[in-house]
């Protein structure tokens, strides 16, 4: 019996071991209010216990305790104590405080006692972070994606002053175009999808796995000099504080596209679903010889035949019914102890499928009348139609973060897989009165499928020497993009009231196209701090470099379809023309190449930039902080490529590895900020900063849009005036804001710059080619940008205490440029200036919006967890395409965006949110219009997105 006594008392035991033992976590991050830096050395203890922490370089801590409930109390000599009372701590998850913020004590006994609810729900590091930042900052914490629900970058950023969001996914700062936009990863140059951007698609990184967006208005030394509007950088999370397991889901319905019986679609293939063609669309074997089989190439005609066979037999669309957008996404993430370090992971899958419809696609081209008298614009070719479209991202992002006392490290990896598949068919309009057209009409059928890869890898390393006296920061980042469009296909027949055919001269023979880019990115940097006093304060002195190397190949495959005889009746059904009894010897079809030996529409490019720079933050007064630095560049271009003369005849231009840019540039920069009190500063900055031609823009290529015919010319290529010495683009630029932070995340600002550039580029119509659309990057004339901004966001409070949740924002820029044509854009101008016209040398500047304005009106409610807002853009007509001559420019319409937001937490835990949006309820229209004098706007190219509502569901296990 005593044996049965003892052995059930030891099992009692055994079982309340785990409950004596269970524990929880405390965890946090703590920073210095003076300098909105994290504070090092805080003493984080749970008061009554002798369990604590001390705060290390990155101003973290961790303490374990017994379950139950704590007031935690922050203390550091000089600082007023801070004390949290009722702090839950629970086995289940971590107590998180990611925004301690600690103040000088202004008398010995200063101390401040807050609750656990009230702590977590503050968004005061961000403010602190762009009170106390160097250069002119603006941004957003995870704090605030959570708040409002935002699923993606894309979604948040447009709500940071000056900003818009173009397509969706595309970042624009102050209203300058893409070439003065810079986007990077973990402060690292990476390329997006569009390799031809300097933005990545925003629209690729769920929030859960970003820590903060950044955008830097002014340069300070550190950053690579080729920006002007701003620098956004996306901050993803390392050591998450938290365990992350979420999964979310999200549809998205959009009653004019979703569900249509008239969606159509081309040829697909078994893995478009992954972004990426399964090998249907392949080049056919022998595609690549000089002389392709055919009747004329001395081939026998079965090896003709066989050829004519490789290629994919559909070349018209056919109607399906579209489903809605959807999108899913994981995110797991969590940190472990390992031994007196930590170890933590973060990993991310996400899938997005998106179509799209639109009945109503107008494409034109219109033209200045000759007569001066005739103010209106005449068509050249006009195409009405449908367009659709199916896009699928597929994402994958893995990390791990190692930190030990001193040091952290981080590896972390994402492939980005995007395929879009598209289907067109359009009824063309073409004037032959119009100059240098033909004039028929014709229907035309355009398949295209588009697949894009992107793999990154970042390696990183901090470190942080003699108790902080020194820090050491190196980052190594490969980056491989490869895109291709395998098998563009259009098919126009050129038709009358007695005939419908394919005409050479009309509408154009069957044509197809493939295309190939393969780019590799490679990127290294390192910044040394050391951290000093000079003038009796905290000083600094920073000092750093950083390689990259871009390498681009790049090929365009173009064939069209010929008759050996007459051509066969194929009605209009333009997939019936590839039938076997239609090829060649059994009938008259056989495809011809278009690609010269050696091709002029094959390039490859390299560059290289190497930085270096120096730069001091001091302060000289205790009000007065000055950034002072200097950054040089050594850049390097090269490009091996020839223009068509060279590869038909020989006697062109050939680059053999020329280099074709090869410049070492100087950057000063300088920051001051003055600090009227503890709330308000005072800034002022001046920087140099520059653009440069992307590849593809200092190239020969010459790539068509089979949809438009719009034809993209490099900017090497001479024509008339133009010599074909496409240089990179010098700026400056003068910044100057007052702000005043006030409680919780309010905030009001004024800003104003001014920004000078030295041969622009911008994208200009080419006035000798009238017989087709062409254009050309160019440097036009010098230009200046005068712009100002205004920003705040106040609660309702001071209306009724009844409001208090209810808060008003808003952020306004407005712009005015400025571009002082050459004489050949002047003169092209006169030439066809009309009666009344008055015409200077002087022009807004492409690309650039006069005005940008977000407001919103927003309900935040943290105690009940339910956020919603309703939020407006709209950005201003902006100069798109420059004209001259004979040809109009082209303004890209002001697009009047209102949205609604509402997103609603559930659980004990707040572990389940859903989200509610409606987007585009003014059902407003995209257009891109030609512009004349004093006569109707002409369109370029309008569709209606519609209006769509989107139900999304995130659960964190």
């Amino acid at each position: 019996m005593n044996k049965f006594y003892l052995s059930f008392l030891f099992l009692l035991l055994m079982a309340a071991a785990p409950a004596v033992a269970q524990q929880g976590v405390i965890r946090g991050t703590v920073y210095d209010e003076g300098t909105g830096e994290t504070l090092i050395g805080a003493t984080v203890m749970a008061v009554g216990t002798q369990t604590g922490a001390i705060t290390d370089f990155d101003g973290k801590f961790e303490i374990k305790l017994p379950v139950g409930t704590y007031s935690v109390r922050f203390s550091f000599a000089g600082f007023e104590t801070i004390i949290i009372d009722s702090v839950a701590v629970t086995q289940a998850e971590p107590v998180v405080f990611n925004n301690i913020v600690m103040k000088e004590a202004v008398s010995e006994l200063g101390q401040v006692v807050v609750t656990a609810e009230a702590i977590r729900s503050s968004e005061a590091v961000v403010a602190i972070t762009k009170m106390k930042a160097s250069n002119l900052v603006d941004g957003l914490s995870a704090a605030s994606f959570e708040k409002i629900g935002d699923s993606n970058a894309s979604d948040a950023v447009k709500r940071i002053t000056g900003v818009s969001v173009e397509g969706g996914k595309y970042v624009y700062v102050r209203g300058l175009g893409d070439r003065y936009t810079k986007t990077i990863l973990n402060n690292v140059d990476i390329p997006g999808l569009d390799p031809d951007r300097n933005s990545i698609q925003m629209d690729i990184f769920p929030t859960s796995l970003i820590d903060n967006m950044m955008v830097y208005k002014t340069a300070v030394a550190e950053l690579s000099a080729d920006f002007t509007g701003g620098v956004v950088n996306i901050e993803t999370k390392d050591l998450p504080d938290d365990k992350i397991l979420d999964f979310s889901l999200s549809v998205t319905y959009n009653p004019s596209m979703h569900f249509n019986s008239d969606f159509i679609m081309g040829n697909t293939s078994s893995t478009d679903f992954l972004g990426f063609d399964n090998g249907d669309r392949a080049l056919p074997n022998g595609a690549r010889r000089e002389n392709i089989p055919s009747p004329l190439s001395g081939d026998s005609n079965g090896d003709v035949n066989t050829f004519l066979k490789g290629f994919n037999k559909t070349l018209g669309a056919t109607p399906q019914t579209s489903f809605m957008d959807y999108s899913l996404s994981f995110t797991s993430a969590n940190q472990f102890d390992a031994g007196a370090n930590k170890l933590g992971y973060i990993f991310s899958l996400s899938y997005k499928s998106n179509s799209t419809f639109y009945d109503d696609v107008t494409y034109g081209e219109y033209q200045k009348r000759v007569n001066a008298s005739d103010r209106g614009l005449r068509y050249a070719t006009v195409q009405n139609g449908i367009e659709s479209e199916r896009n699928v991202l597929v994402g994958a992002l893995a990390g791990l973060a190692y930190k030990t006392e001193n040091s952290k490290y981080k590896l972390m990896g994402m492939h980005l897989q995007n395929g879009i598949n598209s289907a067109g068919q359009f009824y063309i309009d073409n004037d032959g009165e119009a100059i240098g057209q033909s004039g028929y009409k014709a229907f035309s059928n355009n398949l295209e499928f588009n697949q894009r890869g992107l793999t990154n890898v970042l390696l990183n390393g901090e470190h942080h020497l003699k108790d902080g006296e020194w820090d050491i920061d190196w980052r190594i980042s490969p980056t491989f993009s490869k895109i291709e469009d395998p098998d563009v296909r259009k098919t126009a027949f050129t038709y009358s009231d007695t005939d419908t055919t394919f005409s050479a001269g009309a509408g154009g023979n069957p044509s197809r196209i493939w295309r190939y880019l393969e780019e590799v990115n490679l990127v290294g940097k390192f910044d040394i701090t050391r951290n000093t006093q000079a003038f009796g304060r905290d000083a600094k002195y920073k000092f750093g470099a950083s390689y990259i190397y871009k390498e681009r190949d790049y090929e365009i495959l173009s064939y069209d379809l010929q008759f050996f005889g007459a051509q066969p009746d194929f009605g209009i059904d333009p997939n019936r023309v590839l039938l076997d009894q239609n090829l060649y010897p059994d009938g008259t079809i056989y495809y011809n190449s278009a690609n010269s030996t050696p091709n002029s529409n094959e390039f490859n490019s390299n560059s290289r930039n190497l930085g270096l720079y120096v730069s001091t933050e001091l302060n000289p007064t205790e009000k007065l902080k000055a950034i002072v630095g200097l950054r040089g560049e050594k850049y390097q271009q090269r490009h091996t490529g020839r223009d068509v003369q060279y590869a038909q005849l020989g006697t062109g231009n050939n680059l053999e590895d020329e280099l074709v840019i090869d410049d070492f540039d100087l950057f000063p920069s300088v920051n001051l900020v003055y600090a009227l009190t503890e709330e308000q500063n005072v800034r002022l900055s001046y920087s140099k900063t520059i653009a440069r031609p992307s590849f593809k823009e200092l190239s020969f290529a010459q790539i068509i849009d089979p949809l438009t015919n719009r034809i993209f010319n490099g900017g090497l290529f001479q024509y008339g005036d133009w010599d074909g010495q496409l240089g990179v683009t010098r700026i400056d630029n003068l910044d100057a804001r007052w702000e005043i932070f006030l409680p919780g995340s309010e905030i009001v600002s004024v800003s104003a710059f001014y920004k000078s550039f030295k041969d622009p580029i911008e994208l200009v119509r080419i006035p000798e080619q009238q017989a087709s659309t062409e254009y050309q990057p160019r440097n036009v004339g010098d230009g200046e940008v005068l712009g100002a901004e205004i920003e705040f966001k106040k609660d309702l409070s001071f209306v009724s205490d009844a409001l208090s949740n209810f808060y008003v924002g808003s952020n306004v820029t407005i712009v005015e440029s400025r571009i002082t044509m050459t004489d050949t854009e002047y003169n092209s101008r006169l030439a066809f200036q009309k009666d009344g016209e008055e015409i200077d040398n002087k022009r807004n500047m492409a690309g650039q919006a006069p005005y940008i304005i977000n407001a919103s009106l927003g309900y935040e409610n943290f105690e009940t967890g339910l956020d919603a807002g309703l939020f407006y853009n709209v950005k201003g007509s902006t100069l798109f395409i420059v004209g001259g001559g004979l040809f109009p420019d082209v303004y890209a319409e002001q697009f009047h965006s209102l949205n609604f937001n509402l997103n609603k937490t559930f659980g004990a835990e707040r572990n389940m949110s859903f989200n509610f949006s409606v987007s585009n309820i003014l059902n407003d229209k995209r257009e891109e219009v030609y512009r004349g004098f004093e006569t109707n706007d002409q369109p370029f190219t309008i569709f209606s997105p519609g209006m769509s509502f989107g139900f999304g569901f995130k659960y964190s296990f």
